[in-house]
Order: C-alpha cells, then sequence, then structure tokens
C-alpha cells in the first residue's frame, strides 16, 4: 500500500468531518438538511472530500474509489436540484434524502477499504480488493442505507401528514 501523501491525509480527516458531522445530522434530524448547521458542514466537507478523491491517483490511475468520488459529486448535485424541478416537487424531499443519505454509502465504501487495506501498520487485515471480509462490509453498508432509507421515508411521511 502506497504511503499516505499530504493530499490523502487531507482527505482523510475531511472525509472524518464528514462522516462524523452527518451521523450527527442523521441522528439528530433523521435527514441532512442544507438548512442545517451541521447539514452544511456534512455536505461541504463530503463535497471537498469528493474533488480532493479525484486527485489521488495512488493505485495507478483511475479506479472505483474515483468512481464513487463521481456518484457522490451527482448526488449531492441532484440532493440541491431535485427541489428546483417542478414536477418533481411532489417527491423532492423523499429524493433529497435518498441523494444526500447515499453519499454516506459512498464515503464507508472507501473508508472501510482503505482501513483495513493499512490497518494494523506492517500487517493490514486484508491485501485485496476483492478480499470476502470487505464483499461483507460492502453488503452490511448496503443493507444498513437500504434500511436508514426506508426509515427516513416513513419520518417523512409522518411529518408530511402531521404537517
Amino acid at each position: 500500500m502506497p504511503e499516505m501523501t499530504n493530499l490523502g491525509w487531507f482527505h482523510t480527516i475531511i472525509g472524518i468531518l464528514a462522516l462524523l458531522s452527518g451521523a450527527y445530522t442523521l441522528a439528530k434530524f433523521r435527514v441532512i438538511k442544507e438548512e442545517t448547521f451541521s447539514g452544511k458542514i456534512y455536505l461541504s466537507s463530503t463535497l471537498i472530500a469528493a474533488l480532493t478523491a479525484l486527485m489521488i491517483y495512488n493505485q495507478g490511475g483511475f479506479g472505483p474509489a474515483h468512481l464513487l468520488a463521481l456518484l457522490t459529486l451527482a448526488a449531492l448535485a441532484g440532493g440541491f436540484l431535485v427541489s428546483k424541478i417542478m414536477f418533481l416537487a411532489r417527491f423532492s424531499p423523499y429524493l433529497k434524502a435518498l441523494c444526500f443519505s447515499s453519499t454516506i454509502l459512498f464515503h464507508m465504501i472507501p473508508a472501510i477499504t482503505d482501513a483495513l487495506r493499512r490497518l494494523p501498520l506492517g500487517n493490514p487485515v486484508v491485501d485485496r480488493f476483492d478480499h470476502p471480509l470487505l464483499m461483507q462490509f460492502y453488503l452490511l453498508f448496503v443493507g444498513l442505507f437500504a434500511l436508514g432509507y426506508l426509515a427516513q421515508v416513513m419520518w417523512l411521511r409522518n411529518q408530511k401528514s402531521n404537517a
């Protein structure tokens, strides 16, 4: 595994800030909203993490982490644009929640991959991208994302009916 560059460290620290602020935002507000302070921190740090990920090429070229960064950028753009599209207005809260919450999934996949390929130092847990343990984590994250999004949809429907 290549050594961490200064850009890699910056990217990692911003990514950790994003995950912590995202977890806090979801715990407190149930959905990520750009109007809240923690939502602004999450969305801006996620944007920076995605952009810096596109500048890291320590694996030799364009790879899965770059694709996830592009998906993150698309999800962020979609989350901001969906409320501006008239014919989607009815579904806007649900689509925004889907877009912004999917960015958490897009953070977690490279985070666990990089962590398990680097730690513990000198004897990492996994040595290849197709390791079964990584695949189990990916499935777990997708399942948690699906359950989390379902919970958000139910919460949003409840909010709508109470309004």
